[in-house]
């Protein structure tokens, strides 16, 4: 009995290192990213693919579409909420193999956010440089593909690929 205890810390506390090396791993390239793309686009754009795609800097002192211009505040709170979430629903995730696909989404979003977070603290703006010119969508950075991507991953493994008899160690305990 002790020995399987031990086994399943072991197995936990390793989970959480692997997690944590790997949020820094992403937040490493979001960053490097970023003070690349502020380096050598801060004077212009570069056409990657002409009339479809470049890299433009923009430091974005709002969300998505210039909502919510100059709260940086706002977002700080947000984001170290969201950060709060994300942690406790990892810790509670079992250990099963089953819930990997869940833990990696909690990993890559949390990269994603605390990327972003980075920005917020200390320059109080994001820098953003991907930018979609055909469908004139917002300029965005790496660490916002980490979180729209697992956001997308997350809500299709909820609908399609776990049950609800899956999330049952949600509930509370009697």
């Amino acid at each position: 009995m002790k020995e399987a205890t031990t086994v399943r810390q072991t197995g936990r506390v390793s989970r959480w290192i692997i997690a944590a090396i790997s949020i820094a791993v992403l937040v490493a390239a979001d960053q490097i990213t970023k003070a690349m793309a502020a380096e050598k686009l801060s004077g212009g754009y570069i056409n990657l693919i002409p009339g479809v795609f470049r890299l433009e800097y923009l430091e974005n002192r709002g969300a998505a579409f210039g909502v919510f211009q100059n709260a940086t505040g706002f977002f700080i709170v947000i984001t170290v909420l969201f950060l709060a979430a994300a942690v406790w629903f990892y810790a509670v995730l079992p250990g099963d193999r089953k819930y990997r696909p869940l833990r990696t989404v909690c990993i890559v979003l949390a990269a994603g956010a605390v990327g972003n977070l980075i920005d917020r603290i200390f320059l109080h703006y994001v820098r953003d440089f991907l930018y979609f010119v055909l469908i004139d969508f917002p300029i965005f950075n790496v660490a916002d593909i980490y979180v729209t991507l697992s956001a997308v991953a997350l809500i299709i493994m909820i609908l399609f690929v776990y049950s609800d008899d899956d999330f049952a160690f949600l509930k509370k305990k009697k």
